[in-house]
């Protein structure tokens, strides 16, 4: 008899010993949520430390040399820019598929206005930045008053933009000759320099410093607030006494903004202006770059560091699949996986949560 109560106790034991190795392993899991869940740009700087010490390990030190980590940096930085445009709207609950066209057109534009009707460079590039803008209010606009879905708002206007940018300049190509000789301004985010033995553009300082700046608005001003509360929940914002409305329309200008300060380091980057660049789909790398980061889809959720984390993740497996003669195709198919993976990791987030 003595016996069998022991062996009953054992079991009860190890019941109870199972029991709390499960709790832990639960409060374990939900504190990885939670401080996921608090610091949204972690999981892309991990993925990203993993990708280059994973290529670096594979190709050898010349992956780790500073020019090739800093021309990953230099291809990124359009991508990266307009990646920080898409977080904008990302993060109310939107999305912008008319981005890259803007940024061309407005390339365009302030070409057009230094070169061939020869205006002084700044009154183009500012007239370029102007149009960027308007084509945000507008589908602000559209989004904030009409109440029209971003999704089809933005893939209107896409084709909008685009057949306008292709009639008002023929689709004429002007040369980098013509640049440097009427607009050298125009260049000036291609303009590089040396640290060490790294080689930099302004166009990259130009990128790193915007992110800077958003992070800073988003995260320490009652604007950057409002634009993670209407993301969240536009109704609950609404009755907190922000003005949504609003919030929306300088979001979408802001991000018009951006897009056209995109065209200015394109051009500085790659010499020419072209009109046929807009078939380019600039605006799906950047919306790659954006959710790599780890910006919710759904609003409301993300860092815009996650978004730099994201566009240098794509511009490592790139350089990295290229150094080791790859099919191109490897980075399409890692780039769809890392877009499921990051989406997925989001929703495991939110559920546990909430």
């Amino acid at each position: 008899m003595a016996q069998a109560q022991e062996f009953e106790k054992v079991l009860s034991d190890s019941d109870t010993n199972v029991a709390a190795f499960e709790d832990h392993g639960v409060s374990v899991l939900k504190r990885i949520q939670h401080f996921l869940h608090s610091t949204p740009a972690a999981v892309p700087l991990i993925v990203l430390i993993l990708s280059i010490a994973i290529f670096g390990i594979a190709i050898g030190g010349r992956f780790f040399s500073s020019y090739t980590l800093t021309l990953i940096l230099q291809q990124i930085a359009i991508v990266g820019i307009l990646g920080a445009a898409q977080t904008l709207v990302i993060l109310t609950a939107g999305i912008d598929l008319s981005i890259g066209v803007i940024m061309v057109f407005s390339a365009v534009v302030m070409g057009n206005c230094a070169v061939t009707y020869g205006l002084p460079t700044p009154i183009a590039v500012a007239i370029g930045l102007g149009v960027g803008t308007l084509c945000g209010l507008l589908n602000g606009a559209l989004v904030a008053y009409m109440k029209l879905p971003p999704f089809i708002v933005t893939l209107g206007t896409w084709n909008i933009v685009m057949a306008t940018n292709f009639i008002y300049s023929a689709n004429q190509t002007i040369r980098d000759a013509d640049v440097a000789a009427q607009a050298p301004l125009l260049h000036l985010f291609g303009v590089n320099f040396k640290v060490g033995t790294a080689v930099l553009t302004l166009g990259v300082i130009a990128m790193v410093v915007l992110v800077l700046v958003l992070w800073y608005v988003l995260n320490h001003t009652a604007w950057g607030r409002h634009v993670y509360a209407v993301g969240d929940d536009p109704e609950a914002a609404k009755l907190s006494g922000i003005q949504t409305k609003k919030v929306l329309m300088a979001v979408y200008a802001l991000a018009g903004l951006i897009a056209a300060f995109a065209a200015w380091v394109s051009i500085g980057r790659n010499g020419s202006i072209s009109p046929s660049a807009a078939v380019t789909d600039y605006n799906l790398q950047a919306i790659t770059a954006t959710v790599i980061g780890g910006i919710s889809l759904f609003g409301g959720r993300g860092s815009i560091l996650g978004t730099l984390f994201g566009a240098m993740i794509v511009g490592v497996v790139s350089m990295g699949l290229n150094m080791l003669g790859a099919d191109p195709q490897w980075k399409v198919l890692l780039t769809g996986m890392l877009i499921i993976g990051a989406v997925g990791i989001d929703q495991w987030i939110r559920k546990v949560s909430g």
